[in-house]
């Protein structure tokens, strides 16, 4: 044990990271048979939470959620940090390894002030920071004009109710896990994409802590790991960042992955859409289908992805 503890587990501050942290420490104590009190959790300030008036992608991306975590686990001051997927780079230092990804939770968006996309009032603000429900947004309803939305789920929502826009998305991962159940209308999630790994949480400590990774690995689901991966490799090979307007949806069926995605240009008029399927096992087949993508995709879209370069 460390100290008083059998892991301590990092995880950032804001009220859902710490609901996802507390579902880490759940799973862990059921599968161990340890009492909660043996995890300690460690919360930190994220970039990503201190600066709120910008867009992500302007402030150094997704990097703003990870880095703090990552200096913490280097110095031995936690064992493992508690991550949502959808806000871990592609690109992860080789010194760390995803050890676990939970069971993944719903991967819809809700729409928040209307019952569904064409509901929206003609003209609608629609209130978001990401990229990809801008342009699938703009998309599917080009009269509607989208304003930056950041923060937390409490603060986008305080937004919208100071009129600050029409209506909004949230991911419902997000709110069920914040036990905020009847706040707006799940969209269908094959028809409204959702964003690579949205509702996961990862759980990632050093490659070399061979202990930390085998107390972790009782956690780990293996269909969610298996789609999650297959969505990062799809977004890896595209070459996507927080820039770049990609959605994807994957299904695990009889051992294979279903991948359904599309890529935006930014201002919603371009799209193109592409479906593979492969086995669980090779996650990273999902390359193929971001060369696909790409080669059908006009310069307004690829001029959003270093895939093609």
């Amino acid at each position: 044990m460390n100290g008083p503890y059998r892991l301590r587990l990092g995880t950032r501050s804001s009220p859902l990271a710490m609901a996802q942290a507390e579902e880490a420490r759940a799973r862990l104590c059921v599968a161990h048979g340890w009492d909660e009190a043996e995890i300690e959790l460690v919360p930190v300030v994220a970039s990503g939470d201190k600066v709120l008036d910008r867009p992500l992608a302007e402030i150094g991306g997704k990097a703003l959620w990870t880095k703090e975590l990552d200096l913490w686990l280097d110095e031995g001051r936690i064992d493992a940090a508690v991550h949502s997927m959808k806000d871990v780079e592609t690109i992860r230092p080789d010194w760390l390894t995803i050890a676990a990804i939970l069971p993944r939770a719903d991967v819809r968006d809700v729409l928040v002030g209307a019952e569904s996309i064409a509901a929206l009032p003609q003209g609608a603000r629609i209130g978001t920071s990401a990229p990809r429900r801008a342009a699938q947004m703009l998309n599917a309803r080009p009269d509607c004009s989208v304003v930056s939305f950041r923060g937390n789920v409490a603060t986008r929502l305080g937004k919208l109710e100071a009129g600050e826009a029409d209506a909004t998305l949230l991911a419902a991962a997000g709110l069920q896990r914040l036990r905020q159940l009847d706040v707006g209308t799940p969209l269908d999630p094959h028809e409204w994409l959702p964003a690579p790994a949205q509702g996961a949480i990862g759980i990632e400590c050093k490659a070399g802590d061979q202990a930390t990774q085998a107390l972790l690995a009782v956690v780990d689901d293996g269909p969610s790991r298996a789609r999650v991966m297959a969505e990062r490799a799809l977004l890896l090979a595209l070459g996507g960042n927080c820039h770049s307007p990609i959605a994807v949806l994957s299904e695990v069926q009889d051992d294979q992955i279903f991948l359904k995605a599309a890529l935006f240009s930014p201002d919603g008029v371009d799209r193109v859409d592409g479906q593979a399927h492969f086995p669980v096992t090779a996650p990273e087949r999902a390359a193929s289908l971001a060369a696909d993508l790409l080669a059908r995709a006009g310069p307004a879209i690829v001029a959003c992805f270093d895939g093609a370069s």
